[in-house]
């Protein structure tokens, strides 16, 4: 468990009032993080389980949505990580993904990931928080076609294993009632590949999380390879933690935290 992240918390907390100040209009009155608050958000009494608390840099804009939160990267050109709330009500819905385009967020600077950065690039534009989950919502799904939500991705991971992973969470949230989830992208070594004018970052792989509060807490872990024919690693969250320097699901009492984040096993899901 990354306890010693926590250390950083305060950072976190701050960038992530002010954005949701500057979001408000876009978030449900019983989730809105109110502009007063800046400087006195906490992570842990506000009982946000699916933010990940961590060391958040300079190039870091964490940015409030209907649907999830991310935290976008400025250098890589997407986020470090997207975090949502999945219940069962918002994986039916009527706001399909028919007719939606892929568009710029005007929220953050230029540089910034475009559409042409995309094109003839050899990888999808492969959504994070999926559109498969915003159906319930018609601007919390076009919010999800936003470039701060997206990594080059696969095509093959995109349409088959990472796609087929979507679907299975929202089996859980039907199951369940609820599931938290957090993902993003992940760099492994110096050499990262870029594409498009404006160098967006290809990565390596991928990570999931995912979290069923419930009577009796579990949590599991998946890890992808950017490539065709990864089938994905169930693992705990701790090795996913110890991987990515984010402290995952920190509201929950640190007993249950531990156990549940120290042990992976599909077959209990």
């Amino acid at each position: 468990m990354m306890k010693y992240v926590r250390l950083f918390l305060p950072a976190v907390i701050l960038l992530l009032a002010i954005s949701c100040s500057k979001r408000a209009k876009t978030v449900d009155d019983d989730e809105e993080v109110a502009s007063t608050l800046v400087g006195t958000v906490d992570v842990m009494t506000k009982g946000w389980l699916e933010i990940p608390v961590y060391e958040a840099g300079k190039e870091n804009k964490i940015l409030r949505r209907k649907g999830y939160t991310t935290s976008y990267n400025r250098r890589t050109k997407q986020p470090d990580w997207v975090a949502w709330r999945l219940t069962k009500q918002h994986t039916y819905g009527d706001n399909r993904r028919d007719f939606m385009e892929f568009h710029e967020d005007m929220e953050v600077s230029a540089p910034r990931a475009t559409d042409n950065d995309y094109f003839r690039s050899g990888y999808d534009r492969g959504h994070m928080c999926p559109s498969g989950d915003n159906k319930w919502d018609a601007e919390a799904q076009e919010q999800s076609f936003l470039f701060t939500n997206v990594c080059p991705q696969n095509h093959f991971l995109n349409k088959e294993e990472w796609n087929d992973l979507e679907i299975q969470c929202r089996r859980w949230a039907r199951r369940y009632g609820e599931v938290y989830i957090a993902c993003g992208p992940l760099f492994e070594g110096d050499d990262i590949k870029k594409i498009g004018r404006n160098k967006v970052h290809v990565p390596t792989g991928f990570f999931k999380v995912v979290l069923a509060k419930g009577k009796k807490p579990k949590a599991i872990g998946y890890i992808f390879e950017n490539r065709r024919g990864s089938q994905g690693r169930v693992c705990t969250v701790d090795e996913i933690e110890d991987l990515t320097g984010m402290d995952f699901f920190s509201p929950l009492d640190d007993k249950i935290e531990e156990q549940v984040e120290a042990y992976a096993n599909i077959r209990q899901w």
